[in-house]
């Protein structure tokens, strides 16, 4: 008898898929139940993921099986789990439409964009309204726990030093920044995006402030389909894209097309004071300008069924980009009773055309149907960049008059050029008792060659710019990264846990070619992760994790060359800057009921060697901002997230993020240090009016953010977008407006001995766009009976 008890007590996983037995697609969040046959009690079950499959854990005996999902005929069979089983698979279970509830569900129903995982969290952005004809960086602006300023800086949770992936890969893109990278990806052509905030050591180590990964559209159906899109937004804003796919039984063909044409209007304002002898105690200046960026993005790939369980696939992306920039510049130099001591007008243009080229390969094997793969793949990918700048500046004295003797020209021109190999090799083995096991191997081999030819004319060159040699310099930076991690995941009754360890071993090398300096810096790290979990119920759950994370300094922060933005305001990279590397912990607690989904997480992070933006005013007057390693950083924080199923026509999520920041910069000077508490809230709300349209809704704050010399100053926006499907849903039509009140601009304080400054930059954010996508193919349905089935599962008899 007590043999039979333990027998009866084992923990057997169940596994399978849930699919639409129509159109072959997988159904995510149907419900997966084990009723008792004594009196249909719900036992235990689950979710289906993304990609339709579930898993969860029970004990050996009699149930019946209920899978349903809103709109589709419920599923029910009798199964037997066996005490000899640890794991079980129930197969592809497929569920057909209910033609009496369908229409009733594509009225009413409003789809949750928000997923949320052991390790990460999605957003499905595709059918995002407030981003319809907006571009991949004003996208990120609307999600929560993410903040974009004006000047392209990203920070989670009140972290930067994010992690860019696209597709899963870093990005090679031209760019200055990471703003100037997604601003080349159309809003349209983005599927999904994965927020990964505290990633385990199957992730690369480097993102101390998490990893950001822009999953781009591919469509899978069977038979030829696609879509196309256009928008139009206020002020000369254009978009248009085509995405086309073939499906057949052994290959899928896929390719799109996205071009954007955006004129941008772009002023700004500043104001320092400075306690400098035999200089004007205050300047002030306003900018004025523009930005007119054309882009082309190109995408095509095929994936192949060599077999049941080996998929190859190709792919290539090509993406093109035209600039054009221009600024006025009023600069005022004040006395200390606000009089004109001097004035200029400085006028900048600057023309740049970048290319960059990306293709790989991958290839993925399922070894046998427990779910033991390996994956594999290479990607390269080569960018190149023509910046070439152009200045002219004309002064005016106290009484207005013109001073042509110093008029200055100056001409830049930037040239780039970088390559990036990526190869990896990923193992995974899930054993009988629930365990499995992670392993794989990755090395990321770069190179980035940063030029400038600075060139200045005056009244003794007659005005023709001539060289500059302090301020003309090449950098050649290479950085290679050879990585190996190694997971173990398990489950005990109502504990799971992931324990993880990453090593990379990393080396690096600049050269300057001015100075003829050659600046290696090579060194081994070791990056543990844990991460724990203990489910109270179903969908109510209590998890812990620990990360070690490293950020390495990038080209734009290291190369050692002037970057002139007007004769008082320079910056210049730091080649001797060290990675920074940080501790995170997370307590987190999540309870869902039918209509409310509670997500709750209290985080600590410690982080040495913090790179810092620090700015220094010469004996010149000349400010130069730079970058140094800081001893420490901490930031403290809770964050909430709420998500209301309303009604069954209106949903809202509302995520509050309140966080401590301190940073110790003593080591660059003394007093450099700043601490604060700060804040964020994102609100997203979806509305359906029944027979009429879809409303979508979306704001957030952001409050300061601490800097070792001030901070960066609150702001706050508010986007609204309408969207309307007709053709039998075939067509869409939407309309929208970003930062309805006018609101969201970059503002910097910095407080220093020996100067005071704000800052104020502004892009143009308020933008009205008319958009319309229409859906066109079809795809080949499955032959066979129609209704709900199960088909390849090994856990019981037919109902």
């Amino acid at each position: 008898m007590m043999s039979s008890l333990d027998a009866f007590a084992q923990e057997i996983r169940v596994k399978g898929k849930v699919m639409d037995g129509k159109r072959e697609a997988a159904l995510e969040f149907a419900n997966i139940a084990l009723l008792s046959p004594m009196d249909s009690a719900v036992v235990t079950g689950g979710m289906s993921d993304l990609d339709g499959s579930f898993e969860f854990s029970t004990t050996a005996g009699h149930y019946i099986l209920r899978v349903g999902f809103i709109g589709y005929l419920e599923f029910y069979e009798k199964i037997n789990l066996g005490v000899n089983k640890n794991s079980v698979n129930l197969g592809t279970i497929t569920l057909e439409e209910d033609a009496q509830n369908l229409q009733e569900v594509v009225v009413e129903g409003v789809t949750s964009m928000f997923e949320s995982d052991i390790d990460k969290r999605t957003y499905n952005v595709e059918n995002s309204i407030v981003a319809e004809g907006q571009t991949a960086s004003q996208l990120l602006s609307t999600l929560p726990s993410i903040q974009v300023d004006d000047e392209g800086g990203i920070t989670m949770r009140g972290s930067g030093n994010i992690l860019i992936y696209i597709n899963g890969r870093p990005s090679n893109l031209s760019g200055d920044d990471a703003e100037s990278i997604l601003s080349q990806f159309p809003a349209n052509s983005i599927k999904s995006v994965e927020l990964i905030t505290n990633p385990s050591s199957r992730y690369d180590a480097t993102g101390v402030g998490g990893i950001i990964n822009i999953v781009l559209k591919k469509n899978e159906k069977t038979g030829f389909n696609g879509q196309v899109n256009a928008s139009v937004g206020t002020r000369e804003k254009y978009q248009a894209g085509v995405n086309l796919n073939y499906g057949t039984e052994k290959a899928n063909f896929y390719t799109s097309y996205n071009w954007q044409n955006r004129r941008q209007r772009e002023n700004g304002e500043g104001s320092r004071n400075n306690y400098l002898d035999g200089f004007s105690p205050r300047l002030e200046q306003v900018q004025d300008g523009y930005e007119v960026e054309k882009t082309h993005l190109i995408r095509a790939g095929v994936d192949y069924n060599i077999s049941d369980r080996a998929l190859l696939g190709v792919y290539f992306q090509g993406n093109f980009d035209d600039e054009v920039e221009y600024a006025d510049i009023m600069q005022r130099n004040l006395s200390v009773t606000g009089l004109l001591d001097s004035s200029s007008m400085r006028v900048n243009d600057e023309l740049s055309k970048s290319s960059n080229y990306e293709g790989g390969i991958n290839y993925t094997w399922d070894i046998d149907s427990l779910g033991q793969k390996l994956y594999t793949s290479l990607s390269y990918s080569y960018d190149n960049r023509e910046q070439t700048e152009f200045y002219n500046q004309e002064f005016i004295d106290a009484d207005g008059n013109s001073e042509p003797a110093k008029r200055l020209t100056q001409s830049n021109d930037r040239p780039r050029t970088s390559n990036l190999y990526v190869a990896q090799l990923d193992y995974e083995k899930p054993f009988r008792n629930g365990a499995s096991i992670e392993t794989g191997l990755k090395a990321t081999i770069g190179n980035w060659k940063w030029s400038q030819r600075f060139a200045q004319g005056d009244e003794f060159t007659d005005f023709e710019p001539a060289v500059v040699d302090s301020l003309t310099d090449t950098y050649d930076f290479d950085e290679h990264v050879y990585a190996a991690y190694f997971t173990y995941r398990n489950t005990k009754g109502k504990f799971g846990y992931q324990l993880g360890l990453r090593g990379e071993y990393t080396e690096t090398l600049g050269e300057t070619a001015r100075n003829k300096e050659s600046i290696p810096n090579n060194y081994f790290n070791v990056f543990p992760s844990a991460f724990l979990s203990y489910t109270i119920a179903p969908e109510n759950e209590l998890t812990l994790n620990y990360t070690r994370r490293i950020s390495r300094p990038s080209i734009w922060d290291l190369a050692p060359i002037y970057r002139v933005r007007d004769q008082y305001n320079f910056s210049i990279g730091n080649p001797y800057l060290q990675p920074e590397f940080t501790d995170s912990y997370e307590v987190g607690y999540m309870k869902g009921w039918d209509k409310y989904l509670l997500n709750a997480t209290v985080y600590h992070r410690f982080s040495t060697d913090v790179e810092t933006r620090i700015t220094i005013l010469t004996d010149d007057n000349v400010a130069i901002q730079s970058r140094q390693n800081a001893d420490t950083r901490s930031s403290t924080g809770f964050e909430l997230i709420n998500q209301i199923q309303v009604f069954n026509n209106l949903d809202a999520t509302l995520t509050g993020n309140l966080f401590y920041s301190k940073i110790n910069a003593e080591n660059i000077e003394q007093d450099f240090s700043n601490e604060n508490f700060s804040w964020t809230l994102n609100l997203l709300a979806n509305w359906l009016i029944p027979n009429w349209f879809s409303v979508q809704a979306q704001g957030n704050y952001r409050g300061p953010i601490v800097l070792p010399q001030g901070q960066i100053e609150p702001q706050y926006s508010l986007n609204m977008g309408l969207r309307k499907d007709f053709l039998d849903g075939k067509a869409t039509v939407s309309v929208n407006v970003s930062d309805i009140f006018n609101t969201r601009n970059f503002r910097i304080t910095t407080d220093n001995p020996r100067f005071d400054e704000k800052r104020v930059f502004q892009r143009e954010t308020r933008v009205g766009t008319l958009a319309f996508t229409y859906r066109f193919g079809g795809f080949k349905e499955k032959a066979g009976e129609n209704r709900s089935s199960r088909e390849g599962g090994d856990g019981g008899d037919d109902f």
